[in-house]
């Protein structure tokens, strides 16, 4: 387990990244749904890029939940997004606030840039990784003691 101080500063990296993906959305996404038909083909790239990424980035979170799961936690799905424990409020604001931000982008570009509703999965996957790697777990109560 981390303490706040470790957590809030391990996870600036995945907050970066969160932030980053919707900067490079927007950059493309909003032009190609103004018309310019020179972001079309990178928009689509993009968002298809961001999807992908944020595929790994759930295997990622996941394959972290079932280590520290093995290791004696009790890290669920609903854990892993809903965070429970000393969060900082400054990642919870950053990390949901990220989210949030990318899902008023699809909802002001998807009707002209489609493959933008799959972005979403990008900053939500990074939302479970955060959780997975620096969320607090209670101990699992199911494992026999002399395991632990």
């Amino acid at each position: 387990m981390h303490s706040d101080e470790q957590s809030s500063y391990a996870g600036r990296q995945v907050i970066t990244a969160s932030w980053a993906g919707n900067a490079l959305f927007a950059v493309t996404a909003v032009p190609a749904a103004a018309g310019v038909d020179a972001f079309d083909i990178p928009a689509i790239a993009l968002a298809l890029l961001l999807f992908l990424a944020g595929i790994v980035v759930w295997v990622a979170a996941y394959v972290r939940a079932v280590v520290r799961n093995v290791n004696g936690e009790a890290v669920t799905v609903p854990r892993m997004f809903l965070w429970q424990g000393n969060v900082p409020r400054a990642v919870t604001w950053q990390l949901y606030g990220s989210l949030a931000v990318c899902i008023l982008i699809v909802a002001g570009t998807a009707s002209a840039e489609p493959f933008g509703t799959l972005v979403p999965m990008y900053p939500l996957g990074l939302v479970g990784l955060w959780g997975a790697r620096y969320g607090t777990f209670p101990p699992r109560t199911d494992l026999n003691p002399r395991r632990r």
